[in-house]
């Protein structure tokens, strides 16, 4: 009689439980998990900034067009999203665009091209000052960089809209390629508030998803847009941003089922993921690389004074070339990546083969060169001590870094240790990436590791102009008026072709400068649940297309 008992109490608890087991599991239901390291702070398309958040609201944003990646040809294709179709004019100075009719915003009011407007004035509005602020330069414009929307705009319906361009100018879709808006939220919040604004205020939006719930710090959840005309009535039910910031945690909870997809795996992880029957790898040639910067001006004159005086360790380009035959970064590749990677030898990535200078060969590791190369310069052994030195100065610097990153930990500790093997007193320290990033921006450091990733399309003018006023991400002071030239031209050049050859000619004057040392381009690894159909990988990520994702039954 006790055991009937025991059994029934045992089947009551199975019958209350297991359904609620059953719900946190993402192996029995239509949703996917998705991990992120960090909350997102903020989904706002106008202020979003990293990585996450740019992939999450664009989620719930639509653009006028959408773009996929032509793996054969090495670059992006255009596709219709809320524009369904275009038209130029014979001399790329304007575009009429013919919108969907079929679009709502969540609130139920239908989206038109006054959305489309009311977004480019906000975007380019001084007073918002948006994250994309000062790239509208093939508009009309203001002294204060705010598009002039009378000269620019043509609203012939709501549905039509014509965009007149700045004469001169040579427009493509990537200048109209930004989530839309709605007007009829946004235009009643003080604009200089609304950078503040979302915490007070549900998001109306039309993309292919709308959000469910953010719970700070645990998880974000959205939800098919059943209005969206992307909407696909066989596909997941719900998409989950779990936040879990630990890395092994992540890889633990996809191993279990707890998770769907985790991005960025770590080389030394593929063969266990792998080995787990219901998980799959996908590697991708990326757009993502580390480097050493290497001040090429003095950071503390020009802090002071604005002159830009050659840095006395790293001003000389004979200098850093020695410094990348220094180090062994094959080593880094090897060790750490397991080679999934590959040698960088400029800003240009191989995955835009028509851009990429395929002449070029890398500074292979070669320490003996290095000092002669360094000997060259006046930097020797004088007193035979193991230590370089010049006009009775020790050639001796501090390297920073990121905290948090075992890549850069693992890489710092090679390149200190390749460095010191030919006489160079080199230090690393880590730095709370707050903190990091803050000294870094302001232009403090003589020596750091970071590292960039390649826009698409490729933008090398923000990162590498002389005028550091005017391209506060050229942290590392470079200067080249050669270079300035290409680049000027590559902004006002309607051949791709010519774009494509000024790009190599580009790498080849920086491959004499060596402005830093370009370290290695990083595979993109996802890893993922086998359930999900349709999962795909591209240098846009994963996540592009994912309302076309469903679960295998």
């Amino acid at each position: 009689m006790r055991s009937k008992k025991l059994y029934i109490i045992v089947l009551l608890l199975i019958i209350i439980f297991l359904p609620s087991c059953q719900q946190q599991s993402p192996l029995n239901s239509n949703r996917v998990v998705v991990a992120i390291s960090s909350d997102v702070q903020s989904l706002n398309p106008l202020f979003v900034m990293n990585y996450d958040e740019g992939n999450i609201s664009e989620l719930l944003y639509a653009s006028l067009v959408q773009h996929d990646w032509d793996f054969q040809k090495g670059e992006m294709d255009t596709e219709p999203m809320l524009a369904k179709s275009w038209e130029w004019n014979k001399d790329s100075s304007s575009i009429t665009l013919n919108l969907r009719k079929d679009v709502k915003w969540s609130d139920g009011k239908p989206f038109t091209a006054n959305d489309v407007v009311f977004s480019f004035d906000v975007y380019s509005d001084p007073q918002v000052q948006s994250r994309l602020y000062g790239t509208f330069k093939h508009f009309y414009l203001d002294s204060a960089s705010h598009i002039i929307l009378k000269k620019t705009f043509i609203v012939e319906n709501p549905y039509k809209l014509v965009i007149n361009f700045k004469k001169g100018s040579i427009p493509t879709f990537y200048d109209i390629d930004f989530p839309i808006v709605p007007r009829h939220i946004f235009e009643s919040i003080d604009r200089k508030n609304l950078i503040t604004a979302e915490k007070e205020m549900k998001p109306v939006t039309d993309g292919p998803f709308s959000l469910a719930e953010w719970d700070r710090n645990q998880s974000i959840i959205l939800k098919p847009n059943k209005q969206s005309f992307s909407y696909n009535p066989n596909g997941i039910s719900e998409l989950i941003f779990k936040i879990v910031p630990d890395y092994n945690s992540q890889i633990n909870q996809l191993k279990k089922g707890e998770i769907d997809l985790v991005q960025d795996i770590k080389a030394d992880d593929i063969h266990s993921l792998k080995e787990n029957s219901k998980l799959d790898v996908l590697s991708l040639k990326g757009r993502d690389y580390d480097y050493i910067g290497w001040n090429n001006i003095d950071p503390k004159i020009y802090n002071t004074t604005r002159k830009l005086v050659p840095n006395k360790l790293f001003g000389d380009p004979i200098v850093r070339s020695a410094l990348t035959y220094a180090i062994n970064r094959n080593e880094i590749l090897k060790e750490f990546l397991d080679n999934h990677g590959e040698i960088a030898i400029g800003p240009v990535a191989p995955i835009f083969k028509n851009a990429y200078d395929t002449s070029l060969i890398f500074r292979s590791y070669n320490p003996q060169k290095a000092k002669d190369l360094l000997a060259s310069r006046g930097w020797k052994d004088i007193n035979n001590t193991g230590k370089l030195s010049k006009n009775g100065k020790e050639f001796s610097f501090t390297l920073y870094y990121p905290s948090g990153n075992p890549r850069r930990k693992f890489a710092a500790s090679i390149i200190q240790n390749n460095l010191r093997a030919i006489g160079i007193n080199i230090k690393t320290e880590k730095m709370e990436p707050e903190v990091f990033f803050q000294k870094m921006y302001n232009r403090e450091f003589d020596a750091w590791m970071a590292g960039w990733s390649v826009p698409i399309p490729i933008d090398l003018k923000t990162y590498w102009y002389s005028n550091l006023d005017d391209t506060p991400m050229n942290i590392y002071g470079y200067n080249d008026k050669n270079v300035d030239l290409l680049l000027d031209k590559i902004e006002n050049e309607k051949s791709t072709v010519r774009s494509d050859n000024n790009y190599k000619k580009i790498q080849q004057l920086m491959y004499h400068d060596e402005p830093v040392t370009f370290l290695y381009w990083i595979d993109n690894i996802i890893a993922y649940n086998k359930r999900i159909k349709n999962m795909s990988n591209s240098p846009l990520g994963p996540l592009h297309h994912c309302w076309d994702w469903s679960i295998k039954k």
